[in-house]
């Protein structure tokens, strides 16, 4: 398939062709016939692409703010690298699609194979897209007119929220495309239109369709004009949709308003407000929140389970629902909106044109000309390299290509010498993205063809921690070693399949546990491992708080940060100890008024067969200005202290007294080679498997104490 993407580095727009994504349940294949560029969403983006490191950094001060504080934490040039990655991950432009659907997942039922249907798809030929976020489309609506819905559902999301009623008098600001779709809305619903713009064509459209104007560029007065339009009254509402950094329009909107009037706010303006103003006249002010209710709630969007109508009859889905009966009744009429139709594969034409002519509407691309690539699930990147020399010579298949897997683990494979054979996601594009970049042969989305391919004899799992044990165990099952990234298995009921499966099997198994691999963690252990002594460990977790809807939460999609994060230290504590861990005991927090999340907020005892004893704090309620990771460890009057893996100090050790690197090294370039040399070798993995299977109890263990603490 082909997709359009942003560079938010350098600023250039580009189409990449990558593996059509798989099917998945809850959600529809649509092959596209035409998408809607959004005039002032992706204008924004692509102009914040174009600009300078300074100038976006000062779009976003509270990201320097984070930036600063990771700097303190973490070291400038591991801060440097994290922030040139992330604005190197290009970004999918669009969510106005129009199309065929191609398939049906399992529980979309409502929808069948050959439905036209509208969703907030990318601009792509293929589009994969949660069913819940897609309306069919009625027979007398064209493709085109369609297209325009999305946006059209945000500005009536903003009606929605202004409640105004038959008769009223409702200003609009900034009449765009979503300002001019948002007029005919409202006048359809019987108020009385006032729309304030700059651009005399658009606010003649807005006139065309019975809206009185007003142009502050020509010196009108908007809040003159605005009591003027109410009869001295004061309007009913005014609906906001420009972009501008000026606090005008909230102000204007407030002093133009009568007592208990109404402002919402769906465009992008200046947000220093005057309390005075609102105060003295008791007006609400609301900001719209895109298409309407369900918008970023992962239970409606990605899991499909939509709100009672009785309840909440108005969401994203209806909202689309609503836009296409508007048009489909000629109530909302797009033929006008239309600047322009690209051919798809001119869609970098179509962001020249949307950056230098402000006074654009509707750009349209049609996908007529993309057909044909539509049913590419394996992508060639390079030329085959030579099979392996032996059977032991790693040939790696990765599954996955997230911020972790992108950013450290495939770099760190590939510092090793592996020759990367295929990058597999569901989604496609990321395999494409990641695979040329990091120098893989193939990029796939169809996942299952890395364990029948003859070629591959290694995979490295590193997917939502859920879907850990399956693939390892499949893995397992066809013969191939396997690396997998934290945890191994979220129960009991897993581990014991992965287990059997390794048992069963002749190939290594691996997880990622790279932080017993740091330089200073090695070094910690070479000093530790002379003195024949119980030790005693303290590590601190300042973890940091993860809002309670992330999918790690989730116990059966995450299986909790104890199990998915913590067991890191868990394993770290079992390498400094080099002892069998022998006892459990954990403790956290109480229970929340507010509900929010208590298992991250844990003390951890680990008890070991020499009589060591190691304390985990493991919390999420600290400062990020505080060292993330700090591990301590008390030997023979003697102690080792590290910070954030860029700093080891030693107090009373005779020749030690720090060890000091200018970039945080947390172990997984050296995890990653010991991991692929073991297999060319033939030697034994890194880390045994009794240590693997170990920690993982040890981790479900304490998670499962924690859940049923009283």
């Amino acid at each position: 398939m082909l997709q359009v993407l942003q560079d938010l580095e350098k600023g250039g727009t580009s189409i990449i062709e990558a593996p059509v994504p798989q099917s998945k349940s809850g959600h529809l294949i649509v092959n596209t016939s035409a998408s809607l560029i959004s005039a002032g969403t992706e204008r924004m983006l692509v102009e914040f692409g174009k600009a300078s490191y300074l100038d976006k950094a000062r779009q976003q001060p509270e990201k320097v703010k984070m930036v600063l504080d990771k700097v303190k934490t973490d070291g400038l040039m591991t801060t440097y690298d994290a922030v040139k990655t992330k604005l190197g991950q290009p970004l999918p432009l669009g969510y106005s699609n129009v199309g065929v659907v191609a398939n049906v997942g399992k529980g979309a039922d409502q929808f069948k194979v050959g439905d036209r249907v509208v969703s907030n798809g990318p601009h792509a030929d293929v589009v994969r897209v949660p069913k819940n976020l897609c309306a069919k489309i009625p027979d007398n609506v064209s493709d085109y007119e369609a297209s325009f819905t999305v946006v059209g559902s945000i500005g009536l999301q903003g009606i929605r929220l202004i409640q105004p009623t038959l008769g009223e008098a409702i200003v609009v600001t900034g009449v765009g495309l979503i300002g001019l779709m948002t007029v005919q809305l409202l006048i359809a619903q019987g108020c009385r239109v006032l729309a304030i713009d700059f651009d005399d064509a658009k606010l003649a459209l807005a006139k065309q369709y019975g809206a009185e104007i007003c142009n502050p560029g020509k010196g009108e007065d908007p809040v003159a004009t605005g009591m003027a339009f109410s009869r001295g009254n004061g309007v009913d509402g005014v609906v906001i949709t420009a972009s501008t950094k000026s606090n005008d329009p909230v102000t204007q909107a407030a002093r133009m308003c009568r007592k208990r009037g109404r402002v919402v706010l769906v465009g992008v303006v200046g947000l220093e407000l005057n309390r005075s103003d609102f105060y003295e006249k008791e007006i609400s002010f609301q900001v719209s929140c895109s298409y309407g209710p369900g918008r970023y709630d992962e239970e409606y969007e990605d899991k499909g389970n939509d709100y009672p109508l009785g309840f909440v009859r108005w969401t994203q889905q209806r909202n689309f629902e609503a836009v296409l009966d508007m048009m489909s009744s000629g109530k909302l009429v797009i033929d006008e909106l239309i600047t322009k139709v690209f051919e798809f594969e001119n869609a970098q034409d179509a962001y020249e044109l949307l950056t230098v002519d402000k006074s654009v509407l509707g750009l349209i691309l049609n996908y007529q000309s993309a057909v044909d690539k539509r049913h590419t699930n394996i992508l060639r990147l390079a030329e085959e390299t030579a099979r392996p020399v032996s059977a032991n010579q790693p040939s790696v298949g990765f599954i996955g290509a997230g911020n972790y897997a992108s950013r450290t683990l495939i770099p760190s494979f590939k510092k090793a010498g592996c020759r990367l054979h295929s990058l597999s996601t569901s989604g496609g594009v990321n395999s494409s993205i990641y695979g040329k970049k990091l120098g893989f042969e193939n990029a796939i989305s169809d996942t299952d063809s890395l364990f029948t391919n003859d070629e591959i004899n290694t995979l490295a799992v590193v997917t939502q921690h859920n879907s850990h044990a399956h693939f390892v165990c499949k893995a397992l099952e066809a013969g191939k070693h396997v690396f997998v990234e934290k945890p191994l298995a979220l129960t009991y009921e897993e581990l014991d399949k992965v287990k059997s499966a390794y048992e069963g099997s002749s190939a290594a198994l691996m997880v990622g546990f790279n932080r017993r691999f740091s330089p200073h963690v090695q070094k910690m252990k070479s000093l530790i491992s002379s003195v024949n002594k119980p030790k005693t460990f303290i590590m601190t977790m300042n973890a940091g708080d993860i809002p309670a809807e992330h999918w790690v939460h989730d116990i059966e999609k995450g299986g909790g940060r104890i199990i998915g994060e913590a067991c890191h230290y868990i394993d770290l504590m079992r390498f400094l100890a080099n002892s069998e861990i022998v006892s459990v005991q954990a403790r956290r927090v109480g229970e929340q008024c507010d509900g929010s999340i208590v298992e991250d907020k844990a003390a951890i005892i680990l008890g070991f067969k020499d009589g060591s004893l190691g304390t985990i704090h493991y919390y999420a309620n600290g400062s990020n200005s505080f060292p993330k990771e700090r591990i301590e460890a008390f030997v023979d009057g003697k102690v080792l202290q590290l910070d954030n893996f860029i700093k080891l100090k030693g107090f009373g050790w005779s020749g030690f007294n720090k060890m000091n690197l200018w970039k945080q090294d947390k172990g997984q370039d050296d995890c990653s080679k010991l991991f692929l040399d073991a297999i060319e070798q033939g030697r034994e993995m890194p880390i045994s498997s009794q240590e693997i299977f170990e920690v993982a109890k040890v981790s479900i263990d304490i998670a499962e104490q924690l859940r049923n603490q009283d």
